[in-house]
């Protein structure tokens, strides 16, 4: 029999997912009994779907920092999702609650804070994102993964505790992922991901270079759901996927360099297998800035090279693609000086000792 019960929340993208499930195992061996909460029809209901935690959907409204109309109608659609959470808190009596961000976390913790239950949130950037700091007032502490990222964070609250990795990353087997994706020769692999949700702008910049670039290596493209560009289906040393699972830890152990986004859960993922990248941030126009600022970061470090996206052009982007081939291992020997570990460790103690100090 379990000792505790947490509930996990996060979601709108895989980047406030994945870092959840990355600790769900050591939290096992601790005793916890796991359930989650998240929105009717995110990519979080597909994800833990695809595990044995037990997940409870509830009402969500996305949190924008731009005009929209549906910004006048929302708002209701958070406050439901409070009822409807403490209805499941009631029902759980869960020991504390886990938060990795995005819009249908903050009625959970929210209403968790409304029945005394504690709360632990990470965050994955250099800033804190619109949900996190919306639910920082009601979350007992703050985990962090950049030193940084200290100053935003009011009441004592931050503790930098670094980003989970998943574990069976490490495990991945290149043969496996060859197979996989079908690539019959040795040549090495560049792996793009635009992110669950794709990147328009980014696939198109790929696609415009393809041909150019697998006349050198193979190439994985994951360019999100409904990203899938038909026409180039059967090029051979081009193989697309708007999703990867299981299948994700035998690409990234096949793949030799790597062009991403910039999210913080992507890029630490990238560090700890050690793999020389490309960083294309979010813009500003698109985003709050935060992908431009781990990019700069990780760039000061020596660990990636950063294309901004209103500089990226195919010229720049192949001449990137060179400068990582003959500087492959300058950029390792950065990556393996690197101070920055697993962080699920900590973050799991914080969760315990946090429970603690609640029932003291």
């Amino acid at each position: 029999m379990s000792k505790y019960k947490i509930i996990m929340t996060g979601g709108g993208s895989a980047g406030h997912v994945t870092p959840n499930i990355a600790i769900m195992p050591l939290l096992k061996s601790k005793g916890f009994e796991i359930k989650y909460i998240g929105s009717k029809n995110g990519i979080e209901k597909e994800i833990i779907g695809k595990t044995d935690i037990p997940y409870y959907s509830i009402s969500s409204g996305k949190l924008r920092r731009y005009f929209d109309l549906k910004n006048f109608s929302d708002p209701f659609k958070v406050i439901k999702g409070v009822f409807d959470s403490m209805r499941i808190l009631r029902k759980e009596k869960p020991d504390i609650i886990f938060s990795k961000g995005g819009f249908v976390s903050v009625p959970v913790v929210m209403a968790a804070h409304f029945k005394g239950i504690p709360v632990v949130s990470h965050e994955s950037d250099m800033t804190p994102g619109l949900a996190n700091k919306l639910a920082a007032p009601f979350c007992s502490k703050l985990c962090v993964t950049f030193p940084e990222s200290l100053k935003y964070i009011k009441d004592n609250k931050g503790i930098i505790t670094g980003t989970p990795i998943r574990k069976e990353l490490y495990d991945g087997n290149a043969e496996r992922g060859r197979k996989f994706c079908g690539f019959t020769d040795n040549r090495p692999v560049l792996l793009v991901v635009g992110g669950s949700l794709g990147s328009k702008f980014l696939n198109d910049t790929i696609r415009a270079v393809v041909n150019d670039v697998i006349k050198h290596m193979n190439v994985v493209h994951i360019c999100g759901k409904g990203n899938i560009d038909k026409s180039l289906n059967g090029l051979k040393g081009y193989k697309q996927f708007e999703y990867v699972s299981a299948e994700m830890a035998d690409i990234f152990k096949m793949a030799d360099y790597i062009i991403s986004r910039a999210g913080a859960n992507s890029i630490f993922e990238i560090l700890a297998l050690k793999k020389p990248n490309i960083l294309i941030p979010l813009s500003r126009n698109a985003s709050r800035g935060d992908q431009i600022l781990n990019s700069k970061s990780f760039e000061k470090a020596g660990y990636s090279i950063v294309i901004e996206e209103e500089e990226l052009t195919k010229e720049k982007l192949m001449s990137a693609i060179d400068n990582l081939k003959n500087n492959k291992s300058s950029y390792i020997e950065a990556m393996e000086k690197s101070e920055y570990g697993n962080g699920s460790e900590k973050i799991v103690n914080v969760i315990i000792e946090s429970m603690k100090c609640k029932k003291m």
